[in-house]
């Protein structure tokens, strides 16, 4: 049996990248499971139950922010150390941050850690491996640190809050907003500071950063750097598509919330014009997937709902703390739709062809994707008396890792939540990073099968 479970863990780890990640994250989770259930991390008397403390972990493992409990009253001080230091190494990365480590301690690399975390941080080669693990600690630390003091600025001279107190709860929301996660230590999320933008911009320039993935904010950092060392011009296709996508959801949901919103007295309606657009645009940068609320999402009309859901479903940049099926998905499938619709032999954009295999992937992502998520919502909807449209919503705020909720999630029967722990899991990881992790071998065909063009449409 140790002999099995030996083997078991080297194939795990050793035979495909992508397994050292998938049992990594998994781990984690386990061990913040374990640190949640021990008496001292809540304000309650005895150990919080599993389910609990398996959700809580998973869902900051996996910068989710959905919550079955109130993270602000019912952990602890310890317990909310635990939460905010599974969400710091939930989004940057377990390998990338075991990768850095060890790169800090003995000043080099083995090449398994390398290939696994350049699977993780899709860093274009191995000799880029080292560089990017420093540019994502460094801009990690500089944007929680900045958005962190100006929010401890506010919190201490804006609401008279004590300095420790004002550092805390800036610190730990901007933690929480440059990875991701959608975890507040306020009951009603953030929906006290709804007219406030010296909190909700801050943290939504947080969650952005964030969002559009560590690749594409390092090559915007040095840009300039390469501008004047080779002499080239413009940046790659991967980041111009990341970011003409990003703008284009961020307006496109800005507008149809406050559009379907604007007269909801539950919502909108009792807000100024201004105020309006402030919470327009904050709630369209949280569906990147941050999970933080200021407005009552289970009073939303249910077409500002099925919008949310195809924001949520889109997510954010690839390599970065959002989840999703990644804009740059979303926009190559875009690509190809309006290429077969003219008649095109092949797919471009912006001056470039997109190779096929490109294609396949961004297909495969998002059919795996939609079937996840049409899934688990039927199997909630076995389980729980509710709206197709909460369930629905709740299964994709899961599955994209953002954490915006109806509120049916602490109301789920355990096995649905269960359902939804897992959801955040696969969604974290990626479809395809976890089919391939599962995979029992990488077969080589050598040999092509004769052409067939069956009937399409």
């Amino acid at each position: 049996m140790a002999g099995r479970a030996t083997r078991l863990w080297h194939s795990l780890s050793t035979v495909h990248p992508a397994r050292t990640v998938v049992a990594a994250f998994a781990g984690v989770i386990l061990l913040g499971t374990a640190l949640l259930s021990l008496p001292l991390s809540s304000e309650q008397s005895g150990a919080t139950g599993f389910v609990t403390s398996v959700f809580t972990a998973t869902a900051a493992v996996c910068v989710t922010g959905l919550t079955v409990v109130d993270t602000g009253t019912y952990w602890s001080g310890f317990g909310e150390g635990v939460i905010l230091a599974l969400i710091q190494v939930g989004g940057f990365g377990i390998m990338t941050m075991a990768s850095l480590l060890a790169l800090l301690i003995s000043g080099k690399l083995r090449l398994r850690m390398q290939l696994t975390a350049q699977a993780e941080t899709k860093s274009l080669g191995i000799g880029d491996v080292r560089r990017v693990l420093i540019g994502v600690a460094g801009i990690t630390a500089a944007v929680e640190l900045a958005v962190g003091a100006v929010l401890a600025l506010r919190f201490r001279f804006g609401y008279g809050e004590s300095v420790g107190e004002a550092v805390y709860l800036g610190f730990f929301h901007a933690v929480a907003a440059f990875n991701n996660g959608g975890f507040s230590l306020h009951a009603d999320s953030l929906t006290r500071y709804a007219e406030d933008p010296w909190v909700t911009l801050p943290i939504a320039a947080a969650v952005i950063l964030g969002g559009i993935g560590f690749p594409v904010l390092l090559e915007l950092l040095r840009h300039r750097e390469r501008r004047r060392r080779t002499g080239r011009r413009g940046w790659s296709l991967h980041t111009r598509l990341t970011l003409m996508t990003t703008a284009v959801l961020l307006l496109t949901g800005t507008v149809l919330t406050c559009l379907l919103e604007w007269a909801n007295p539950r919502t909108l309606g009792s807000f100024d014009w201004d105020e309006k657009l402030l919470n327009g645009f904050f709630h369209s940068a949280m569906t990147r997937s941050a999970g933080f609320s200021t407005l009552d999402i289970g009073a939303m009309e249910a077409s500002t709902l099925l919008m949310t859901c195809a924001l949520m479903f889109i997510g954010g940049g690839s390599a970065g703390t959002a989840g999703g099926i990644k804009v740059t998905t979303f926009a190559v499938l875009g690509v190809a739709i309006l290429a077969e619709v003219r008649g095109e032999p092949s797919s471009g954009i912006l001056g470039r062809r997109l190779a096929p295999h490109v294609l396949r992937q961004a297909l495969t992502v998002a059919l795996l994707g939609v079937g996840l998520v049409m899934a688990a919502a039927l199997v909630l909807l076995t389980l729980v008396e509710a709206r197709v449209e909460a369930v629905l919503f709740e299964v994709v705020s899961a599955f994209g890792t953002v954490g915006l909720s109806t509120g049916i999630t602490a109301d789920l029967p355990v096995s649905g939540q269960l359902v939804v722990a897992l959801l955040m899991f696969v969604g974290r990881l990626g479809p395809v990073t976890l089919v391939s992790a599962l995979a029992l071998r990488e077969r080589t065909r050598r040999y092509q099968l004769p052409e067939e063009r069956p009937v399409i449409g």
